[in-house]
């Protein structure tokens, strides 16, 4: 029988499928690098760059750095080059890196569940102070970043940062990133269940070690069994979320698949039931899929979200169980919706053991080594030898006996860390922006804290919670789909058609009661100088059309656009 002629659609798919050699899954097969960031890592493990860093390159300088190292292995500790000053905002997308890149670094230091020691951040301040002209931003995964960092001096901040338990290891690249976790595990009076031992395993197995250091793009973890859902665990990679199974007890509800960025998705539940003891090994298993059928053809297509989103959480969890745990998972129910309108732990509170916890809000996560310093002596002049990180860019003080309490709260409000802050300072948060981040487009971190102040003077009755969070370009790392005002920098047209530093709006995202994606309203964005404006009017306008107890996310899907203008 003749064969069948094959259409002009199906040789063109063909002809596709062979030039692509497939997603780039090494689990089918497809081992040869697709492109320049799968060939420098198959050339040599991100790990191994530290030797050359301490041997080489910190003796030599920054020019003697290898191009491959210096924008590719060296983020694997946490390094990456920042802006050179002066490069507006139009220019991030036409010069290439080494136009755009200063002789100075970013360094991320890793706080894992956000956990910290008076020592550690006394030592966090001591670095800022002496190899970053006193920079450090709190991130909003519970990292703390620096600036301006000389490679001259990165063996020496490491001997600094490590002597006190603290490092760099893959805090950036394609491998497992920080692991964001409850900042009152073990200690709030509401606690489901604490996570702290698998995050600290997790850590203690995982990180640093080859077995994962070679990831389709980055990773990112979440583990709280807060019920006030303190982790974002909706936009994370995987995440382990406290739920009480009411034959097995506390454990945890696995979620896979989150993400934002240009192509936000929502993580899925697998609808299993975790026990403690068996995260790290059921995290493993979730990394190895992501390591061997992630894909990597496409940077833009090399988080798991995408693998995700075709394989649907029932194949997810078959190749989970039979491929890498070899064993099934319990069925297990969803986590109860969280009841509080915040989920950053700021202001004073009670611990399972009588003492107390005290959260507190910067600007923006943008504070100084001076200042981390003396936050680390108040909390040991005030009993207390730990402090946490929150995914909201905020700080806590745990483990204050309550006659400490008062005096804590007077000095940490003599730094200007607010312990009851307006609505504006507790929910507005911001990304590294043009400052120092080479993919930035605008301006991020003093617009924010002049916003702040702008609202609080202009609105000083305004009570409802709300998060204005802005970033400098497209990529969302402060979370700009998921706020109830989302700020996404892009230059726009002026009133008299001046191109200038502005914002996309996005409107009612949410995390926790009902998440999803803000509104686009179309054609709306604002200029810089129109931001305060802006924001003032669509809140009274929400002020004035909200029903009883309505959220802001609620009133802006469902508001009149003339209303959001």
């Amino acid at each position: 029988m003749a064969a069948t002629p094959e259409s002009p659609a199906a040789a063109t798919t063909r002809r596709k499928a062979g030039r692509h050699r497939g997603e780039g899954q090494w689990a089918v097969g497809h081992f040869t690098p697709l492109n320049g960031n799968e060939q420098f890592k198959k050339d040599d493990d991100g790990l191994n760059v530290r030797t050359r860093i301490e041997t080489i390159y910190a003796k030599a300088g920054f020019d003697s750095i290898d191009p491959n190292d210096l924008r590719g292995r060296m983020r694997w500790w946490g390094l990456y080059t920042q802006r050179k000053p002066g490069i507006d905002g139009g220019k991030t997308a036409v010069l290439e890196p080494e136009e755009l890149e200063d002789k100075y670094f970013m360094l991320r230091v890793r706080v894992d569940g956000g956990q910290l020691t008076v020592a550690q951040l006394r030592a966090i301040g001591e670095v800022s102070d002496r190899y970053a002209r006193g920079t450090a931003d709190i991130t909003d995964r519970q990292n703390i970043q620096l600036h301006w960092i000389r490679i001259e001096d990165v063996p020496a901040i490491w001997e600094k940062l490590e002597g006190v338990g603290l490092s760099t290891t893959e805090a950036c690249g394609d491998c497992p990133r920080v692991i964001i976790g409850s900042p009152v595990a073990g200690i709030a009076a509401d606690e489901i269940i604490d996570g702290t031992p698998a995050v600290d395993e997790i850590h203690e197995r995982y990180i640093g070690s080859k077995e994962f250091s070679n990831l389709p793009r980055k990773f990112k973890t979440a583990i709280s069994g807060s019920p006030v859902q303190d982790v974002v665990h909706e936009i994370n990679d995987v995440a382990f979320v406290g739920v009480v199974h009411p034959e097995h007890g506390p454990g945890f509800d696995l979620w896979v698949g989150g993400g934002l960025s240009t192509n936000p998705k929502l993580a899925q539940r697998l609808g299993t039931w975790v026990p403690l003891d068996e995260v790290p090994d059921v995290w493993a298993g979730v990394v190895g899929i992501f390591r061997d059928y992630g894909y990597r053809r496409l940077r833009n297509r090399a988080r798991l979200k995408f693998l995700m989103a075709d394989w649907g959480p029932a194949k997810f969890r078959q190749v989970l169980e039979d491929e890498y745990l070899e064993r099934k998972l319990v069925d297990g129910p969803a986590p109860e919706q969280p009841l509080s309108k915040w989920r950053d732990h700021i202001g004073v509170h009670p611990q399972q053991d009588g003492r107390f916890y005290v959260g507190f809000a910067p600007r923006v996560g943008r504070v100084d080594g001076t200042t981390l310093t003396k936050v680390a002596e108040l909390a040991g002049a005030h009993g207390s030898d730990r402090l946490r990180t929150t995914v909201e860019q905020k700080m806590i003080i745990l483990d204050v006996a309550q006659d400490q309490v008062d005096s804590l709260v007077a000095g940490l409000e003599a730094l200007d860390f607010q312990v009851n802050p307006s609505p504006f300072r507790r929910g507005t948060m911001a990304c590294t922006g043009i400052e120092f981040c080479k993919l930035a487009i605008v301006e991020t971190k003093g617009r924010g804290a002049s916003l702040i102040d702008e609202l609080e003077r202009r609105m000083p009755d305004f009570q409802e919670p709300i998060t204005i969070n802005l970033n400098g370009c497209p990529n969302a790392c402060a979370r700009i789909q998921v706020a109830d005002i989302g700020l996404k920098g892009q230059l726009v047209l002026d009133e008299d058609g001046r191109q200038v530093e502005g914002y996309q709006v996005h409107l009612g995202g949410a995390l926790g009661l009902e998440p999803g994606f803000g509104r686009k309203v179309r054609g709306l964005k604002v200029t810089a100088d129109e931001l305060p404006d802006y924001v003032e009017r669509v809140l009274r306008n929400f002020a004035a059309q909200r029903e009883d107890g309505e959220r802001f996310a609620t009133w802006a899907a469902r508001a009149e656009e003339g209303a959001l203008k």
